[in-house]
């Protein structure tokens, strides 16, 4: 009895009805790249500096421009830009002190700039930037400077996690499911960034939709090889990550755009919802279904793809089991690791990641 493989090359490996089926999951492949590299723009680190209580008076009493202001108060001012100590640190002086000179603030302060003891940022800090990010929002500099990284950290642990079990998923109930489910999760984890106040929640969301975004993306990556026949699917592979990459432009224009990180984060996300009609749009892999005995459905499928594409399937075709035992294969994580074959293939991928 013949297999998929021999069926496909009747009804057609890579014409019309796989091509639409490719389209519609690269545009998916594209708006994933805001969850994987929106920490660029999302924890934009703007130029920034102590703010002291006293200094912008100061400065306009003496008619100082913004750099005579930064040269007279900000420790370490220099024509490269800001270092650590300009960044985190400040003089610990009154600048509403009576008789401050404006020639020389620090000397009429009773010190020079050797001498003047430095303290930390009591009062926030003076951002140069006109939008805002996570970082101006809840001050992740300096000291806190470590919360924007475990922010990135966040949605990498959700990868990993979540790389193996919607994996398992996808074998265990269909890649459809899979994919409609993570979409649906996305889209909520993304609208819920906007709203929450706190850093702790955002941390937390963040992790859950790395949890489910990597996932929806590696289903919508399976399902777009298993539809085509043998000799495009290398070629759908890679096709399918050059669609991130025309995501990475796309998302870099409208972050040029939209300055303020929340609002950018809506706008990425709410053009996702559109994906949940997918539901109807795109069929369950065929080589999915043959794996859980549903020959039934699969030979539906394989109907509907030559019928779109426009080929005559034979009338004696009939797809056999693909297993060796002939029935309803159960996915196991023991899977990668069963045979030979599929050590070395693992190995090698987990290598290269």
């Amino acid at each position: 009895m013949p297999t998929l493989d021999d069926i496909l090359e009747h009804v057609g490996e890579f014409h019309k009805f796989q091509k639409q089926t490719f389209f519609v999951l690269c545009l998916l492949s594209a708006a994933f790249t805001p969850v994987y590299v929106g920490v660029v723009f999302f924890g934009f680190i703007p130029e920034h500096r102590c703010f002291s209580p006293g200094v912008a008076e100061l400065s306009q009493r003496c008619g100082w421009s913004l750099e005579e202001q930064l040269n007279h108060t900000v420790p370490d001012w220099g024509g490269h830009g800001a270092g650590f100590s300009s960044r985190c640190r400040r003089y610990e002086v009154d600048w509403n002190s009576t008789g401050v000179s404006c020639t020389d603030p620090l000397g009429s302060l009773g010190g020079n700039r050797s001498t003047v003891p430095l303290g930390p940022c009591q009062h926030g800090w003076v951002y140069d930037s006109p939008g805002t990010s996570l970082v101006t929002e809840f001050n992740l500099v300096c000291e806190d400077s470590w919360k924007l990284d475990l922010f990135q950290s966040s949605v990498n642990a959700g990868f990993f996690i979540g790389s193996m079990n919607i994996g398992y998923i996808a074998d265990r109930f269909g890649r459809k499911f899979c994919l409609i489910t993570t979409i649906l999760a996305n889209v909520v984890f993304g609208i819920l960034l906007v709203f929450v106040p706190t850093y702790l929640w955002i941390v937390i969301i963040r992790f859950l939709q790395g949890l489910v975004s990597k996932g929806c993306w590696t289903a919508g990556y399976i399902l777009a090889t298993e539809v085509v026949g043998p000799k495009y699917r290398r070629t759908v592979g890679i096709l399918y990550q050059m669609a991130f990459s025309i995501g990475l432009l796309v998302f870099d224009a409208i972050a040029y755009v939209i300055s303020d990180w929340r609002w950018l984060q809506f706008a990425v996300t709410l053009p996702s919802s559109f994906f949940l009609l997918y539901y109807w749009c795109l069929p369950e892999s065929p080589r999915w279904l043959i794996s859980q005995g549903k020959n039934d459905k699969a030979m539906k499928i394989v109907s509907d793809i030559a019928k779109t594409n426009r080929k005559k399937m034979p009338s004696h075709f009939n797809i056999k089991f693909e297993e060796d035992d002939g029935g309803k294969q159960s996915p196991s994580f023991f899977d990668l690791v069963r045979t030979p074959q599929m050590r070395r293939n693992t190995f090698i991928l987990m290598y290269n990641w």
